[in-house]
């Protein structure tokens, strides 16, 4: 591998540490709030199942960031350029992801990627250079997202709550409801990702055994065996409990597995942040042209972004689990639940669709959510407002770093 392609790897490898100590926190901030999970178990599954998610599905929200931010047809004739680019993208987005995790604050990683893409474009080629659709939908994604997450997390959280937290007998409602709450649970992730996850099977009992199924029966059994499974286990535990607190330990139990489900979503979403710069320059560097109709991502690189980010939240996702998880608003493991699963659905339809939305901004709405129905004066508008503040200064100060550091590369590396 030559010594620069060595290097810009070790800058993506830079940023998406940068991206596991903030945005990966986001995962398991509630449920470390909650008690669900001490810290160290936090990191221990966040760690793993991150990764799994950024290997299986970070494809297409990196190839998004890859080829649709900057327009690559503009830069056909001049590859080199579209290559440092991405190089200042990284180190931009890079610098200021670290500046916001040591102050605790739960940037959007995606803000910081995108706004740097844009920064080096501007300069680069003018303002055409920049492709304003994609940016117009990124950025609508960006602000329907907390709103979305915000409000299934309500929904949800009403209805627990009217049904079963607000009941004389909590216990006994409960037990009729764990049902439900396993099928919604396993239902919202299972939808989405086991189609992928049971696709070699499906291909094995089709072109080996000769099983001519439907394409999405065996997903469904899969789940509905993890649901039923889950439900007689959550009965059982509920059978060993009769304390004043069985209702939130069971709960703590699903907002354990939602939890899970938020770190495998991010992963499947937010690893493209870091590592979209690296696909288009090996691309580049491999080619000779620019990634005009999509790129097939490496294994490797996703391996990369992968072990990054788990290394990221394992020495500095502390500080930013303490303000998503105890600084908002104070959370149960009901509550908890309630926002994770929201903030799981939002992203992973995201993914889906290779939108780069922001896991922060869905599950700083789905807790936002949680505390319009408990109580108004519940959440802490003082944290929110630093929150909010650090998430509109990201998008221009992403911008104006990268387009300081590419005019100086363009002068010494590009001038001639």
């Amino acid at each position: 591998m030559p010594i620069t392609l060595i290097i810009v790897a070790l800058l993506a490898f830079y940023v998406a540490f940068n991206l596991g100590a903030n945005d990966v926190a986001n995962a398991m901030g509630t449920s470390v709030g909650s008690k669900a999970v001490t810290l160290r178990q936090a990191l221990i599954i966040a760690g793993v199942l991150e990764f799994a998610g950024a290997v299986l599905f970070g494809q297409e929200v990196t190839e998004t960031l890859a080829t649709k931010v900057a327009n690559p047809a503009l830069f056909a004739a001049t590859p080199q350029v579209l290559l440092m680019g991405m190089v200042t993208v990284l180190l931009a987005s890079g610098v200021w992801l670290q500046i916001a995790t040591s102050r605790g604050l739960p940037i959007s990683s995606s803000h910081a990627v995108v706004g740097a893409i844009a920064g080096f474009s501007w300069v680069a080629l003018g303002v055409g250079a920049i492709d304003w659709s994609s940016i117009g939908s990124i950025t609508i994604g960006w602000i329907l997202t907390p709103v979305i997450s915000g409000a299934i997390a309500a929904l949800f959280y009403s209805q627990i709550k009217r049904w079963i937290l607000d009941q004389p007998n909590q216990l006994l409602q409960l037990n009729e409801w764990l049902p439900w709450l396993s099928a919604v649970l396993i239902g919202t992730f299972g939808v989405i990702v086991l189609p992928s996850l049971t696709e070699p099977l499906s291909n094995y009992l089709i072109n080996q055994v000769g099983l001519n199924l439907p394409a999405y029966d065996i997903p469904i059994f899969t789940g509905a065996i993890a649901a039923v499974g889950l439900t007689f286990y959550s009965w059982r535990q509920l059978q060993d409990n009769t304390t004043p607190n069985a209702t939130e330990r069971i709960f703590g139990r699903f907002q354990l597995l939602s939890a899970c489900f938020v770190a495998f979503a991010h992963g499947s979403n937010d690893v493209g942040n870091a590592i979209a710069p690296l696909a288009a320059i090996v691309y580049i560097k491999q080619t000779g042209s620019v990634p005009i109709n999509g790129i097939t991502i490496p294994i490797w690189i996703l391996i990369l972004g992968g072990v990054a980010i788990v290394s990221g939240l394992a020495v500095w996702g502390k500080k930013v689990i303490a303000t998503i998880g105890e600084n908002i608003i104070a959370l149960q493991p009901s509550s908890g639940f309630c926002a994770e699963l929201a903030t799981a659905t939002t992203i992973l339809i995201a993914s889906r669709l290779g939108l780069p939305v922001s896991t922060s901004h869905a599950l700083v709405g789905g807790v936002v959510g949680i505390g319009l129905v408990q109580n108004l004066k519940s959440i802490q508008f003082q944290t929110l407002k630093g929150i909010a503040a650090a998430w509109l200064i990201t998008v221009p100060i992403s911008a104006i770093l990268s387009a300081a550091i590419f005019s100086i590369v363009k002068i010494f590396f590009l001038s001639s």
